[in-house]
């Protein structure tokens, strides 16, 4: 049998990702392999230290920032010469702190044409433990701890699934602007380290919700560190991918940087010269959080957030391949029939709330797979009352969370049994552990999806398919929502009205609801209408 052109034209794609970060740039081409997902081909790295400076100005200072763009052009070149099918380029701390962030970004485009993605933290967070998710088992509870030159990035999870992100303004590049002043470090700058990372993570890190004996970690300073324990004066520059780090060795390599001058941490054995200048804080700020987390050792992931990012793009190119969309909805509807869900009415509210979210999603800025997201969901709102009609859209979360979707993430799956959670009940709320754990971008989606979710699902309250269409129109903020129906909709309409609210709290919209049948709309026509600040 012929081999499918699309997974031939996919079985060895190849990609690229940019990274910029707060002290170097990276560029890491890589190659779907059908065995292990992906290999990677080629790597570079440039340190540019485009923070420098950072936290006393606020901007990025104008000699770094070149370097910066030269370096993008490079790897740019670089990645072409591979012929990557897709570039993307994401930038960290640095740019998202700067105040000059979108003039950097600007030229990045207009001299390269190079699109930079500045990731908020968590989405860096949730990069790094992509990444360790990728190489090792995260099945069990678990930490991962991403330690750059503008900020600290730690993700707890378990299931393989991240179920916290923290970010904090605490990296090798700052924290050594902020407080090194000797050389070699003085008592009292080391002491103003220690007591500004302990300050940061008090403020900062919640309480942990389990004590991890061991972490996963990567960054350049972890990936310094691992090289220089197992280098232990020979030569070379051995891959440290999978190394583990005791804290007593972190403890004995940090007190060998602070007590040694900088030339001579230069010639140390598998430290980079380059990286000489700020290993002491990066190393600090390490030990610190290992403390703070009762962490007695590190495996050391070498890809870092690059692995998480290039992991998310090979799955956007081999999803298809691995399960066509029409093997994936089999997939759900084989778990909506073997719970008894009323099949009509949920394939029903599944055209209405996708058909919304369509008409919807070009103002809402949503991220790419909502609709498959929605979609599920709204096949699945049901299935809870397989095991009781109160609370069914609780018991639907558990159910849709352990009924082994095919061809859908983990993140993925736990984002449809979320939606399909607040199809009904209250809506989200961070008390709720289920919501809580997500990441910020991922509870605003959830949000945002479970109510049109509701909406859908109000509109099919007798579960007679009356309605037969849904039109979304937008006057200034006001979205005007058009039901079409083939006979007055009544108990449709008052339904949907008592969902109105939570609808507009999602999208930021007032919401003014209409039907084709006007003389019908006398009994809702004073209707009271919530006017939302715009989001």
């Amino acid at each position: 049998m012929p081999m499918n052109h699309h997974l031939q034209r996919t079985q060895h794609a190849r990609v690229a990702v940019i990274d910029v970060g707060t002290s170097a740039i990276r560029l890491e081409i890589a190659e779907v392999d059908p065995a292990t997902g992906y290999r990677v081909l080629d790597e570079e790295r440039e340190i540019v230290r485009l923070g420098r400076g950072l936290s006393r100005k606020g901007r990025l200072a104008e000699e770094p920032m070149e370097s910066a763009l030269e370096a993008i052009g490079r790897m740019k070149s670089i990645a072409e010469g591979f012929g990557v099918c897709r570039i993307r380029a994401v930038a960290t701390s640095a740019v998202r702190e700067a105040a000059n962030r979108l003039l950097f970004c600007r030229e990045a485009a207009r001299r390269h044409g190079v699109k930079i993605e500045v990731l908020p933290g968590e989405e860096e967070a949730g990069a790094a433990f992509a990444s360790a998710a990728c190489h090792f088992d995260l099945s069990a509870p678990s930490v991962v701890i991403d330690v750059g030159g503008g900020s600290l990035e730690i993700a707890f999870g378990s299931s393989g699934i991240a179920r916290s992100l923290v970010s904090l303004p605490l990296g090798a590049v700052t924290l050594t602007d902020e407080h090194s002043r000797s050389d070699p470090l003085r008592c009292e700058d080391r002491k103003a380290m220690e007591e500004a990372i302990a300050e940061r993570l008090e403020r900062c890190l919640p309480k942990a919700p389990f004590a991890p004996e061991t972490a996963f970690a990567s960054g350049g300073t972890v990936n310094t560190l691992a090289r220089m324990a197992l280098v232990d004066g020979q030569a070379g520059a051995p891959s440290v991918h999978g190394h583990v780090l005791s804290r007593a060795s972190i403890e004995r390599i940090l007190e060998r940087l602070v007590a040694a001058p900088l030339e001579e941490r230069r010639r140390m054995p598998g430290l980079n010269p380059a990286r000489a200048d700020i290993i002491v804080a990066g190393a600090l700020i390490l030990a610190g959080v290992s403390r703070r987390l009762s962490c007695s050792e590190i495996i050391v992931n070498e890809r870092g957030i690059r692995g998480g990012i290039i992991t998310s793009m090979i799955a956007e190119i081999r999803g298809p391949t691995l399960l066509a969309a029409a093997d994936r909805l089999a997939s759900v509807r084989a778990l909506a029939r073997k719970c008894g869900s009323p099949e009509t009415h949920c394939e029903h509210v599944a055209r209405l709330s996708t058909r919304l979210l369509d008409d919807l999603a070009h103002r809402l800025d949503l991220p790419r797979g909502s609709r498959r997201i929605l979609h599920a969901a709204a096949l699945l709102h049901e299935v809870g009352r397989f095991i009781g009609y109160a609370k069914h859209h609780k018991h639907a979360y558990h159910l849709i969370l352990h009924g082994d979707l095919k061809g859908f993430s983990a993140r993925e799956v736990e984002l449809i049994a979320n939606v399909a959670r607040y199809h009904r009940g209250s809506a989200p709320k961070k008390s709720h552990a289920n919501y809580d754990r997500l990441g910020r971008s991922d509870r605003k989606l959830v949000k945002v999806l479970g109510a049109i979710l509701r909406f859908a699902d109000a509109l099919d309250r007798a579960h007679a398919q009356s309605i037969e269409a849904v039109r979304c129109s937008k006057r200034g903020r006001t979205l005007q929502l058009i039901v079409e129906a083939g006979s007055p909709p009544l108990a449709e309409i008052a339904e949907a009205e008592r969902s109105v609210d939570i609808l507009e709290e999602a999208i930021g919209f007032q919401v003014d609801l209409e039907t084709n049948e006007v003389k019908s709309l006398s009994a809702v026509e004073s209707r009271r209408k919530l006017l939302l600040a715009t989001t």
